[in-house]
C-alpha cells in the first residue's frame, strides 16, 4: 500500500509522562497499522532544519497502547507489525502549499490532518494556494478535529471502532468513490457490523440513485431530511452517533481547493467527529 502521510505544523501539550498521543496521530498510526501501509510524518517548518523534538514518537505510543515492549528497537514497528515509519521535515510558511508539493513526488493513499476547533479547517485553507492546491487531486484526506465528541480510534490502547458512518449523497459529486470508501474503512473497523447512513437532504424525488450493498462488515441505511445542507448534515450526524462523515467532494480540483467555501467545508468546521474527504475521481 502506499504511504499515508500525516502533517505536523504546531505544538500540542504533552501529556504528564512526556507522551503527547495525538489525535491526528493516532487515526493515522492505527489505521497504517491495521493496513500495513508505509507511514510519514511531515513536520512543516520555516526552514528544512529537523526538529525531532516537534514530531510524536510512534514507538512510545505503541508501547502506550500496549502493542510494543518498552524501548524496542525502530526496527521494531516494521518487523512486528510491518509498517514502515518516516519522519521528514518540509519548509515552507504556508502548510498547504508545502505538503501539496511533497504530495507532488511523494504521493499517498490518504492525508491525514488535524483542525483546531470550530474555526480549524481556515489555517489549511486561507491563503493564495488554489494553484496549488489543484495538483492534490487524488489524494483523500481525513480531517481529525481537536475537539471531536466521537471518534473510531481509541486514544488510549489505538482499538479502532466503527459502528455507524454518515454519507451525504446527492447527484453531484458524484457518490460512488465516497460509497466504497466507506466500506473499506467499515472493513477494517472493529470487530462489530457497522450502519453506513446515506443521506439525501432534499425532495424525495430527487433522491440519487447509488449502487449500494450489504457486506459482511456493513449494512446501509437510507435518511432523507429536508431544509438547509449543512444543518441537516450535522444534526443526522448527531442522530446516528456518527464516528466518521464520509463526504464525496468534486473530482476536477485538490480536496483544498474544493473545499473553499463549499459544504464539505462548513460541514467541517462544525463536525462532531473525524471527516473524510473523498474526490469523485478516486480510484476504486
Amino acid at each position: 500500500m502506499h504511504p499515508s502521510c500525516q502533517p505536523r505544523a504546531r505544538k500540542r501539550p504533552k501529556l504528564s509522562d512526556g507522551l503527547a498521543v495525538i489525535d491526528e496521530q493516532a487515526h493515522a498510526l492505527a489505521i497504517a497499522l491495521v493496513r500495513h501501509a508505509r507511514f510519514t510524518l511531515l513536520h512543516v517548518n520555516a526552514d528544512d532544519r529537523p526538529d525531532w523534538g516537534e514530531f510524536p514518537a510512534v514507538r512510545r505510543t505503541l508501547e502506550r497502547w500496549g502493542l510494543l515492549e518498552r524501548d524496542s528497537s525502530r526496527e521494531a514497528v516494521l518487523e512486528q507489525f510491518g509498517v514502515k515509519v518516516t519522519k521528514r521535515t518540509i519548509s515552507g510558511l504556508f502548510p498547504a502549499r508545502a505538503v501539496v508539493d511533497y504530495l507532488d513526488t511523494n504521493p499517498a493513499d490518504l492525508l491525514v490532518v488535524a483542525t483546531e476547533g470550530r474555526d480549524g479547517a481556515a489555517r489549511w485553507l486561507h491563503g493564495s494556494v488554489a494553484e496549488a492546491m489543484a495538483r492534490c487531486s487524488k489524494t483523500m484526506t481525513l480531517f481529525v478535529p481537536a475537539d471531536a465528541e466521537k471518534s473510531f480510534v481509541s486514544l488510549a490502547d489505538g482499538t479502532l471502532t466503527l459502528n455507524n458512518v454518515l454519507l451525504p449523497i446527492d447527484h453531484t459529486p458524484d457518490p460512488s468513490a465516497a460509497i466504497e470508501f466507506a466500506r473499506r474503512v467499515a472493513d477494517i473497523g472493529g470487530d462489530g457490523k457497522a450502519t453506513i447512513s446515506l443521506l439525501h437532504v432534499g425532495a424525495e424525488a430527487d433522491t440519487p440513485r447509488v449502487h449500494a450493498e450489504d457486506g459482511a462488515r456493513w449494512t446501509f441505511a437510507r435518511m432523507r431530511r429536508e431544509g438547509e445542507p449543512v444543518a441537516e448534515i450535522l444534526a443526522a450526524a448527531e442522530v446516528v452517533a456518527a464516528e466518521l462523515i464520509v463526504m464525496p467532494t468534486a473530482g476536477r480540483a485538490g480536496v483544498f481547493e474544493v473545499l473553499r467555501g463549499s459544504t464539505t467545508e462548513r460541514v467541517l468546521r462544525q463536525a462532531p467527529c473525524p471527516l473524510l474527504a473523498v474526490p469523485a475521481s478516486s480510484g476504486t
